[in-house]
């Protein structure tokens, strides 16, 4: 599994003309899985997520985990973030899961976030959406579950 964190002031995701998911402090996570991941990887996206010290402590160090900086998640879907860019000029996504598997798998990481007491909001699976962020700092990480094993 991927994501792409960034710390975010606020964020939020429209679908239409309406907002399906929106967060102050915290971090926006665009998650995607790929075609061999399980519930080892849906464990190690959601806890770095959960646990990356990436939020500035009194010192203005990035010393502070989401739960101790009290922010929140918006998930977002995408299978993009596994768009393979090594030939010619359009992105392949041979190795992105396919729908049903993905859902599953983007829900894991939602569940396990929301059972260690993260608020987390989301968006809406396989629709259009627009996604309004103000990175704060910037800060952006890019968590991999295939390079932690």
């Amino acid at each position: 599994m991927r994501a792409v964190i960034q710390r975010v002031s606020r964020a939020r995701v429209v679908v239409g003309d309406e907002t399906v998911g929106a967060i102050g402090p915290g971090l926006l996570a665009l998650v995607g899985a790929a075609r061999d991941d399980g519930p080892a990887d849906v464990a190690y996206v959601a806890a770095k997520i959960r646990d990356l010290r990436i939020f500035e402590d009194d010192q203005g160090r990035m010393n502070r985990s989401l739960a101790e900086a009290g922010g929140s998640v918006l998930a977002v879907s995408q299978f993009t973030v596994y768009g393979d860019v090594r030939k010619g000029r359009r992105p392949s996504f041979d190795r992105a899961a396919p729908a049903d598997a993905g859902q599953t798998l983007f829900d894991g990481v939602v569940a396990d976030l929301r059972a260690s007491g993260v608020r987390v909001e989301t968006g809406t699976y396989r629709a259009h959406m627009q996604v309004e962020l103000v990175n704060d700092g910037p800060v952006t990480i890019l968590i991999d579950s295939r390079k932690a094993f």
